[in-house]
């Protein structure tokens, strides 16, 4: 029978199964092993890593545990300990990290190389000893799920071997002067591993931590849309293979600062593209580049004097109309104004690596700029190509050409252009105004779009700038360039 610790166990399990279940994510945060190390290794610079390794109290250690602890040889430390003055590290060096999957399933271990220079100097010689110190510090990634908060990563299992440490006198001396050095780096063999353990692991579950924190501060720096913003909320973390995911939810809020749409729930599961080698890679699905585009061309009107901003324009609409009636084309004067009024907001997809933004308009046409009611207004089904590039750390979408898949009569004077407008009948109309459309519409919306989006986890991340790219369902943000490896930690 199960006991109360199982029973526990299996309904702490089915809880986080349950979670992430419920909540789909909309956006996805992968980081590849090249951008952990990066962020490790700097974290570990700002926590003085090489300054702890250089305290190290290396003949406190030697007395406390000598020569793997045996007693009878303390009389031997005592006498070594009677020729030196002072022993201490005197340069140290985190070499480049490693970071790897584990051999157990959703972790990743952590190898951080230490090289070190200690010396001690004695009576016997006017010079410093030195001798050269390498060993390896390793942890594990892992997902902590045992606290009654949501799943976090965590760093653990944070220890030293024996089997990594080396230890070489730099330079030979005379014969009495090596035999004691000989004998001081056999005693530090057996302390040095407590050392690391004691003194720099919690360093590194500190640097860690703060590298965790600092990512999750990262994810939820509000993007600003024209007057709303976009952020996004850490749902659960997540390893896998080398990475480190990070699933999002996404929120829009009003200039207020007020929520006004939730995107926790993913219409579609995300396809997740391979990193092959690059750093990161933010994934973003279409229900939330929709809303971010919505917010950006938000419904609005144009009018526009056409015979003086677009005289060619305005020549072949008159002459289009007079093709449906004569009479109502010379109600066209030379102070002619065509309205445009975007409806709603617009809508946007993504199929098989392309987008489109489709909107429903409104055109009206008034014969003057005195008339108080338009000539004609219709109502057009338009659609564009949309296209993102980036430009730096701005991510940036173009609407390219327009099109009137379909244009409907809605209403006009005395009933003049009825007939023509029936969907049994060619619309003569639509290249012109699409044409319109194109000139003022499209020019105005993508001056709005042009100023970007900024994307600040490129440049926090170290990268200077960023590329776009689409799958079926989602935008993926990616590195422009390949990620530089960081000088070690050094001092």
């Amino acid at each position: 029978m199960a006991g109360p610790w199982t029973f526990t166990l299996l309904c702490g399990l089915l809880a986080a199964t349950l979670i992430q279940a419920t909540l789909s994510p909309t956006a996805v945060l992968i980081l590849g092993p090249k951008v952990i190390k990066e962020k490790l290794t700097q974290e570990l610079k700002d926590h003085n890593a090489t300054s702890i390794l250089q305290q190290l109290p290396l003949l406190s250690a030697m007395r406390e545990k000598p020569a793997g602890g045996i007693p009878v040889l303390g009389s031997l430390v005592n006498t070594v300990l009677k020729h030196i003055i002072w022993l201490k590290v005197i340069t140290a060096n985190i070499l480049q990290l490693q970071v790897k999957p584990s051999a157990n399933d959703q972790e990743l271990l952590v190898k951080i190389p230490l090289d070190m220079v200690a010396g001690f100097n004695t009576p016997l010689v006017k010079t410093i000893v030195e001798f050269h110190m390498t060993t390896e510090a390793q942890a594990t990634i892992r997902m902590d799920t045992s606290a009654s908060g949501p799943t976090r990563l965590v760093l653990s299992d944070c220890a030293t071997s024996h089997g990594s440490l080396r230890i070489q006198l730099l330079h030979k001396l005379s014969f009495l002067v090596n035999a004691l050095a000989k004998q001081v780096m056999n005693l530090l063999v057996p302390s040095l591993p407590n050392l690391v353990k004691n003194q720099l692991c919690p360093v590194i579950e500190a640097s860690f931590n703060g590298m965790y924190a600092d990512l999750l501060q990262l994810v939820k720096v509000p993007i600003s849309l024209s007057i709303d913003r976009l952020e996004f909320d850490l749902l659960y973390p997540a390893i896998k293979g080398d990475t480190i995911q990070l699933y999002l939810g996404a929120k829009l809020l009003d200039s207020q600062g007020k929520v006004t749409k939730w995107f926790n729930n993913s219409a579609a599961s995300l396809t997740m593209p391979t990193l092959d080698n690059i750093p990161f890679s933010l994934i973003v699905s279409q229900d939330v580049v929709k809303a971010a585009v919505a917010a950006v061309l938000s419904p609005e009107e144009f009018m526009v004097l056409l015979d003086s901003v677009l005289p060619e324009s305005a020549h072949r609409l008159k002459s289009s109309i007079g093709l449906i009636n004569e009479k109502a084309a010379d109600k066209l004067g030379s102070t002619q104004i065509v309205k445009i009024l975007t409806q709603d907001t617009p809508e946007f997809f993504i199929d098989q690596g392309h987008a489109k933004v489709a909107q429903l308009i409104v055109l009206e046409v008034f014969p003057s700029s005195e008339a108080l009611r338009p000539l004609f207004t219709l109502g057009i089904e338009a659609s564009s190509e949309a296209q993102f590039y980036t430009k730096g750390d701005q991510l940036i979408l173009n609407l390219n050409n327009i099109s009137s898949d379909r244009i409907q009569l809605m209403n006009s004077g005395i009933g003049w252009f009825q007939c023509p407008f029936s969907l049994s009948q060619p619309d003569v109309l639509k290249n012109i105004i699409t044409e319109i459309i194109h000139s003022i519409l499209l020019p105005n919306q993508n001056g709005k779009l042009r100023s970007g989006v900024p994307v600040s986890l490129v440049k926090a991340l170290g990268f200077e700038a960023a590329e776009s790219s689409l799958t079926k369902d989602a935008l993926v943000l990616t590195p422009a360039s390949l990620w530089k490896p960081s000088s070690p930690v050094s001092q």
